[in-house]
């Protein structure tokens, strides 16, 4: 706030002493600021939600487009299955996504995709550079899909997009508000979360869909209330699962960031003196609390 332009680039430090945070053992985690001695200026305010500054310009790097990917939608009878598939394809060579969908997903995308196979507990889209299409074929069951053509891949992309398209749709068409986690925990405590998304889910007797990133044990959970008693028992519910989350070692904000809504659930996962720590560092840059109040800290 005091009008300074910086113009870093990795590797260039910051100029003041700054604590460690300790950091979730989780593959993604976008819950406050991620604290280290040393730690250089594109760290701290990657992730940081426009509490320290504003970044007015930015250089990448491309990465080479691979010359081939091979796109599929496996269909399994279960969870428990779909969850054995992950656990021995997560270090298949080229694999870069593994997308998962439950069974209410399944329901939700019929109505745009009616040939997905009645029968299906659960999905997984998956992408494999130079992937070999007689690997697929060998440890997928015979209902699944895989491209063949570059119309067959644009067609899953569809598939993926659609589910939330529609709950949103459903959402304007309830008039409430989706409630929705972006919770993630250790890769060995997936099976763990998951089963206990689906035991509050059914104990709550929401309605509700599960999908998202299952090779990261990151999954969104989307609760659809029709009611303001849903909508309240759904609030509770999301609170009860980033509780456990943070239990099993996880993270209350995988990728999307708190922002104002989901502030209050940088409490559950660090102690009031990690959060002091967060703020000294935004007061140093912002000493008049001005920049996006409200996002991450309680104003």
């Amino acid at each position: 706030m005091d009008g300074r332009v910086l113009n870093v680039q990795r590797g260039d430090r910051v100029d003041f002493d700054v604590p460690q945070i300790p950091l979730p053992n989780t593959t993604k985690n976008t819950a406050g600021y991620q604290l280290s001695p040393g730690m250089d200026w594109i760290d701290l305010f990657i992730g940081s939600e426009g509490t320290l500054g504003i970044v007015t310009e930015a250089e990448v790097q491309l990465l080479k487009k691979p010359g081939d990917v091979l796109t599929g939608v496996v269909f399994f009878p279960s969870d428990e299955a779909a969850l054995d598939a992950v656990d021995s394809w997560r270090n298949v060579e080229g694999l870069r996504m593994i997308e998962y969908f439950d069974r209410n997903s399944l329901d939700f995308l019929r109505q745009r995709h009616p040939e997905t196979p009645l029968d299906s507990g659960a999905a997984l889209l998956i992408e494999q550079e130079n992937g070999d299409i007689d690997f697929w074929s060998d440890h997928a069951p015979e209902d699944s899909w895989f491209a063949a053509s570059d119309q067959d891949r644009e067609r899953f992309r569809r598939f993926r997009h659609a589910l939330p398209e529609l709950v949103n749709d459903t959402m304007r068409r309830r008039g409430f508000l989706k409630l929705n986690s972006d919770y993630a925990v250790p890769l060995e405590r997936n099976r763990e979360m998951l089963a206990y998304y689906r035991a509050g889910l059914r104990e709550q007797e929401l309605d509700y869909v599960i999908f998202g990133h299952l090779g990261d044990a990151h999954v969104h959970v989307n609760i659809l209330p029709n009611s303001e008693p849903q909508f309240q028992s759904g609030q509770d519910l999301m609170l009860e699962f980033a509780r456990h989350a943070v239990a099993l070692g996880g993270t209350v904000s995988a990728e999307h960031g708190l922002g104002k809504r989901k502030a209050h659930l940088l409490n559950l996962q660090y102690t009031a003196e990690q959060i002091e720590s967060m703020k000294k560092v935004k007061k140093h840059l912002d000493p008049n609390w001005l920049l996006n109040r409200g996002n991450l800290f309680d104003e």
